[in-house]
């Protein structure tokens, strides 16, 4: 399986959670959202645990996607680190894990009916 990782924005805490209790209900899924109070390499591998329901991927492989980003993508990260740091408490920093396999299945499952 190949994955993809990004940051995408910042949310308001509670806005996320409610996010997390709607729509990341089948474990089936083609993407999962990562919330992290901190713009830090260690706090998003860490809220790979907390993943809602999590999906049958390999997780050992995710990490390394999120560390390749991390290294290769220095100006996104400082950029998001700086939005991060002027916006309060009561937000997190959210990003995105994408598993190609899952998504093109989607998206070929939409043509079949």
């Amino acid at each position: 399986m190949s994955y993809s990782f990004d940051i995408i924005g910042i949310a308001p805490v509670l806005q996320f959670f409610n996010h997390q209790q709607r729509l990341e209900t089948k474990r089936d899924r083609s993407q999962a959202y990562l919330g992290s109070y901190c713009c830090t390499l260690d706090a998003f591998i860490k809220a790979t645990e907390a993943v809602h329901r999590k999906p049958d991927w390999d997780w050992d492989a995710i990490v390394g996607t999120i560390v390749s980003f991390w290294l290769s993508q220095e100006k996104d990260v400082s950029h998001w680190r700086k939005q991060f740091a002027a916006v309060g408490d009561q937000n997190l920093l959210v990003a995105r894990v994408v598993n190609y396999d899952c998504l093109r299945h989607e998206f070929e499952t939409l043509f079949d009916g």
